[in-house]
This record gives C-alpha cells, sequence and structure tokens, in this order.
C-alpha cells in the first residue's frame, strides 16, 4: 500500500504500521517479562495483547460487514466492468458523499494523472476498447458506457452528440484534465471499488494476524504461569 504514490490509495498504510509498532512495543515487554521472570510486566503484556486481540477482532469483522456489499456490472464488449455508487454499504455512501471527504480525494486523484496517462497507455482505440481498466479508470476517467458518447481516443469523447441516458454523470463529464468524470458517482464507486479491495486486505491480513497473535498469547500465559510458579517456589 505504501508504494502508491497519492493519499487516495494508501489510507490504511499509516493504521497498520501504527499496529505493527504497537505489537513490536507490546512485544518487548513480554520478552523483558520472559527474560527476567518478572509476573507484573507479563501481565502488562497480557493485557495489551488481549486489548489488541479484541480490536483486530472487531476491525476484522466490522471490515468484512462493510465490504460485504458492491460489485462491478459487466457491460457488453469490454473487458472491465463499471461501478454504481448505490451498490455500496451506507459507510461508504456516507463518507464519499461527505463534501470534504471527497474535495480531498478528488484533489489527489486529479494530481495521480491516472486519466490523462490512459492515452499513452493505449495508443489506439481498439487497444482502450480492449483494455481491462482499473475501477477508478473505469468511473472516473470516462463517461458511462450508456451515456452513447462516441469514443475517439482514450482520453476524449465527443460530447456533441446528445446523451442516450438520463444519467447525471453524462452531463457531468468533460474531457478537461481537471474535470474527467472526477465528480460523478461513477468515480465515487470506483473509489469504494478500491477501498473495498484495500479494506479487504486488510482484514485477511489481520484475520491471520490475529490467529498468530492468539497463539503468541496462549504462550504468554504459560510463561506468566511459569513465572508465578518460580516465585511461590523462592
Amino acid at each position: 500500500m505504501s508504494t502508491h504514490h497519492d493519499n487516495c490509495r494508501r489510507s490504511l498504510t499509516l493504521p497498520v504500521l501504527g499496529l505493527g509498532a504497537l505489537i513490536f512495543i507490546i512485544s518487548i515487554i513480554g520478552f523483558l517479562g520472559a527474560l527476567k521472570n518478572n509476573t507484573i510486566l507479563l501481565w502488562i503484556y497480557l493485557i495489551m495483547l488481549c486489548l489488541v486481540l479484541v480490536a483486530i477482532l472487531v476491525f476484522t469483522v466490522l471490515a468484512f460487514i462493510i465490504t460485504n456489499n458492491g460489485s462491478g456490472h459487466s457491460v457488453a464488449g469490454l473487458r472491465y466492468k463499471e461501478y454504481q455508487l448505490k451498490d455500496y454499504s451506507s459507510w461508504f455512501l456516507n463518507h464519499l458523499n461527505n463534501p470534504e471527504n471527497w474535495k480531498r480525494l478528488k484533489s489527489c486523484l486529479v494530481k495521480s494523472e491516472d486519466c490523462n496517462n490512459l492515452s499513452k497507455k493505449y495508443k489506439t482505440l481498439k487497444q482502450f476498447k480492449s483494455a481491462k481498466l482499473t475501477p477508478i479508470e473505469a468511473g472516473c476517467c470516462r463517461p458511462p458506457f450508456e451515456c452513447g458518447y462516441p469514443v475517439v481516443n482514450a482520453s476524449y469523447y465527443d460530447l456533441s452528440f446528445h446523451p442516450t441516458s438520463s444519467n447525471k454523470d453524462c452531463k457531468l463529464y468533460k474531457n478537461s484534465r481537471a474535470v474527467k468524470c472526477y465528480n460523478c458517482d461513477s468515480c465515487k464507486a470506483g473509489v469504494a471499488q478500491y477501498m473495498k479491495i484495500e479494506w479487504r486486505v486488510v482484514a485477511i491480513f489481520n484475520l491471520i494476524l490475529f490467529v498468530v497473535l492468539s497463539i503468541v498469547y496462549f504462550v504468554g500465559c504459560c510463561a506468566r504461569r511459569n513465572a508465578a510458579r518460580s516465585r511461590s517456589k523462592i
């Protein structure tokens, strides 16, 4: 996630790194407690680790619930899917429809140059039509297929034609590099799909982490018991 060059697509990087740093600090406390046979440090370690396990479990369950809805719609003749904002969970809708949140996301989408690079990636119209666009490229860089605008090239559409759909995104789309379909619901849906994929990756990672830390927690409990027994013998 941290390899992405814009803030739109690394929203969970800092929380994941923060979680890793916290687990590292807790691990040091547990290591010192086991090394010095100190029950107080081991109790602190176990309590903090228990809180982390509960937090990971809650976040993972919420992440799976939030990302349960929403999927792309296949379009005849295209290799990529189109996305509709209404298909996603209420959390995504509230987050992306918030003017401040979308203003920030839109600004970094424009800076990312993803849309403007399409004409460089796909030199010919044939290449573009057979391309497998990402959710953000499909939703933010072009008008919805139902609008019926003729494609001139990968980054330009003939807007002199009257749209064949009443979809408001058809009128919001412009060929301008700074406008494109960044104000469209289809763009928000593309971002929602990307966030869904990102959250799912983190949720699966957290699930594996939860299992590993549960085993570590069990080992820590054993270490605390051994420390308590050693002290009672002394």
